[in-house]
């Protein structure tokens, strides 16, 4: 994994950050990766403060972190907002991910 690439954060992501006014709530969205899930890691995506040491992502006023230890797992993903009949979520593409469960929170390296 090249740690020098950052993960990215879509204009799309930061636009629905804007509209649920997380930096109005002094929040961010946090990404972070845990063990767990149908394939190994999962992805927890939430609204919370940056902590130190976090990787701070900022677009049109708004804020994503990435804590120290889930970055590796993230170098080089796009996190995304996607809305299909479904439902609308936030999203990760990770070309680090080998492979990765159907609901596209599991994954595995």
């Amino acid at each position: 994994m090249d740690l020098t690439l950052p993960p990215k954060v879509t204009e799309r992501a930061f636009d629905r950050l804007c509209e649920i006014g997380a930096a109005e709530q002094g929040k961010a969205l946090r990404v972070a990766v845990e063990g767990g899930g149908c394939s190994g890691f999962q992805y927890e995506i939430a609204l919370d403060t940056p902590a130190e040491g976090d990787l701070i992502l900022e677009g049109r006023g708004q804020k994503v972190v990435v804590d120290s230890v889930s970055l590796p797992f993230l170098t080089n993903a796009t996190i995304d907002f996607t809305e299909e009949l479904i439902g609308a979520r936030f999203t990760i593409e990770n070309p680090n991910a080998t492979s990765s469960c159907g609901c596209g929170t599991s994954f595995s390296i």
